[in-house]
């Protein structure tokens, strides 16, 4: 039973982390500045937002499920719509501009922690799941804060992959950052999407 718990958890945490795999690839590709501080503080970011929504979930439990569901994909939507168009219309900018005026795109704590929250406001339904899924276990919170703490720490290394692919494929692009940028955005948007729609279709 508890084998088959800790597959289930872990087999979530890769699901819910894929999003965020998507964006941390975009953010290695776009940001110029980035040391090894930068490059943990992100997937830091995700899996803590990944671990702490499913939390939250797990103590609303199923009292407000309905009404957050009917409004948290459209949140997640908005955020990453926002974002993404952004570095859509900064790259195009930079595009129209002559190359030497061109300034890379500097890493923003802001927009990680903004990302942090859009890519895991679906987590909120795996906690609530949890109620369900830890039934029959002997201390079911601690389980349930097991089961977070290891959503986090697999949303953590795949999405410091997700990292070290995008830093990789945006030195592709070099002098090209804006490209690199709009592609990115283009992403975030599509993601945006994807999200609403499986709102919808399940």
């Amino acid at each position: 039973m508890i084998l088959g718990i800790v597959i289930s958890v872990f087999l979530s945490g890769i699901s819910l982390s894929m999003d965020a795999f998507a964006v941390s690839i975009c953010n290695g590709m776009v940001y110029s500045n980035l040391d090894r501080k930068k490059t943990l503080f992100m997937p830091f970011v995700y899996g803590l937002f990944q671990a702490v929504m499913p939390i939250i979930g797990f103590y609303i439990g199923l009292l407000f499920i309905e009404q957050i569901e009917a409004f948290d994909h459209w949140v997640a939507f908005a955020l990453l719509v926002a974002i993404g168009g952004k570095m859509i219309y900064d790259g195009i900018n930079e595009l129209r501009s002559p190359e030497e005026e061109i300034q890379p795109k500097q890493f923003s704590v802001t927009e990680v922690l903004l990302q942090g929250v859009a890519t895991s406001i679906d987590a909120l339904a795996v906690g609530f799941s949890l109620n369900t899924m830890l039934s029959g276990v002997s201390d079911v919170q601690l389980w349930a804060w097991l089961s977070v703490l290891l959503i986090g720490l697999t949303t953590f290394a795949i999405t410091l992959i997700g990292v070290i692919i995008g830093k990789k494929v945006g030195k592709l692009f070099q002098k090209k950052a804006s490209v690199a940028e709009i592609v990115g955005g283009a992403v975030l948007v599509l993601i945006a999407i994807k999200i609403v729609i499986e709102s919808y279709v399940g």
